[in-house]
């Protein structure tokens, strides 16, 4: 299975925000992008303090990815046990999975269980034992058109993309500058 590694050549690149930088916090920037969340094909969230906020706004993802820290450091108890109850008393909606994946790494198994979580009807937790960075990327390729993929940039807020055609053919070009590696 293969492995996709991040060159240092692309990090770079990849601190610039792939869609419509919020910046705002917390439950500000979801109020923010409230309307096109609604409208959204599938809602996926990357990182704990996203996936906490959108929980408390009411929303709730098709696809949760989280590692259980925010800045490589413990969350806060009341955003993890947020996030494990998913905000309300309906946590069970939720199938929870975990996989390894270290920094600056896509590992072959957390590529696919985001393309077969997207596949699929059934919302589903990952927890990520490793780091959750780059999942944006693969969360855009294989989510279905008019999805919306929302992930935080450190220090300045929210991120926003809107999977298209032409995104999804962004992210294949940056996927394929990684560097492969065989497991």
């Amino acid at each position: 299975m293969k492995s996709l590694i991040l060159p240092h050549s692309l990090r770079d690149e990849l601190k610039a925000p792939l869609g419509r930088l919020y910046r705002c916090k917390g439950l500000d920037c979801v109020r923010q992008m409230e309307d096109v969340l609604r409208t959204s094909a599938r809602l996926i969230a990357v990182g704990d303090i996203t996936a906490y906020y959108l929980l408390q706004a009411g929303f709730r993802p098709h696809l949760l990815i989280v590692d259980h820290q925010t800045k490589r450091a413990p969350l806060k108890p009341e955003v993890k046990e947020g996030i494990m109850t998913r905000g309300s008393a309906t946590s069970q909606e939720y199938r929870s999975v975990n996989v390894i994946n270290p920094a600056a790494t896509l590992t072959g198994p957390f590529m696919d269980l985001i393309k077969d979580s997207l596949a699929g009807t059934e919302m589903v937790e990952i927890v990520v034992n490793g780091e959750e960075d780059l999942a944006a990327l693969p969360a855009i390729l294989y989510a279905p058109l008019g999805s919306a993929v929302i992930y935080g940039q450190p220090g300045e807020g929210s991120v926003l993309v809107l999977v298209t055609p032409k995104k999804k053919e962004e992210i294949k070009g940056i996927m394929n500058k990684m560097i492969v590696e065989e497991a």
